[in-house]
């Protein structure tokens, strides 16, 4: 299995290191006595590479920004059955599209090449701060 998390630069949890990313996402590889995935490495970079583009073809209604760059992307989880998991939440949990949101990150996740299919759960601990949007977001916001 491979996790990503929008979360520090580099930490341990358990027996997995995380690493950052380029997309600035948080990859948790697992120990060097385990396995990553059953998924050949090269499928699996470019599986998480699709997913992230994936996940930026989705926007807020409101806001100027992708749901990924504005840090609403909590954790990845890319099963070795190809299966995806994907932690999420919004910007304010009385959002206007709370019920819509998750089925449009299913529907593009599910549109990546490699995928079986994908599952969002939508959580609010812990709830979203405007300090996880990237430089991108908060450019596009006008807060840069």
């Amino acid at each position: 299995m491979k996790t990503m998390t929008q979360d520090a630069d580099v930490k341990h949890e358990a027996d997995a290191a995380v690493v950052s990313d380029t997309a600035g996402a948080n990859i948790a590889l697992a120990g060097a006595d385990k396995p990553t995935s059953a998924i050949p490495a090269d499928d699996l970079a470019r599986m998480s590479d699709d997913i992230v583009s994936a996940l930026k073809t989705v926007y807020d209604p409101e806001i100027p920004a992708d749901i990924y760059e504005l840090g609403l992307i909590y954790k990845i989880d890319i099963e070795d059955d190809r299966s995806v998991a994907i932690e999420m939440t919004l910007t304010a949990p009385g959002c206007p599209v709370a019920g819509e949101m998750p089925i449009w990150v299913e529907n593009a996740v599910s549109s990546v090449e490699g995928v079986s299919h994908a599952k969002v759960n939508l959580v609010f601990d812990p709830p979203w701060t405007p300090d996880r949007m990237s430089e991108e977001a908060q450019v596009a916001v006008g807060w840069f």
